[in-house]
């Protein structure tokens, strides 16, 4: 129940930074995250941990790569 509540809390704060998430929806994302994970054990967090670095990485590359916008 604490690791639902406490991935509801991380979801929503995550959910700011995401466009197209409102707070409600980070939240439910973050208690089916914390639920999946437990399911999946600790292959299934380090699984998630390393996913989530290969995803920041490749996001900060394609921004680097991106032509810069002056308005």
């Amino acid at each position: 129940m604490i690791g639902k509540l406490i991935g509801a809390i991380a979801g929503e704060h995550a959910a700011r930074h995401v466009s197209g998430i409102n707070g409600p929806g980070g939240a439910l994302l973050g208690v089916g995250a914390a639920t999946l994970l437990r399911r999946l054990g600790p292959v299934g967090l380090i699984a998630a941990a390393v996913g989530g670095y290969a995803l920041k990485r490749h996001y900060d590359k394609r921004q680097a790569a991106a032509p810069a916008v002056h308005t």
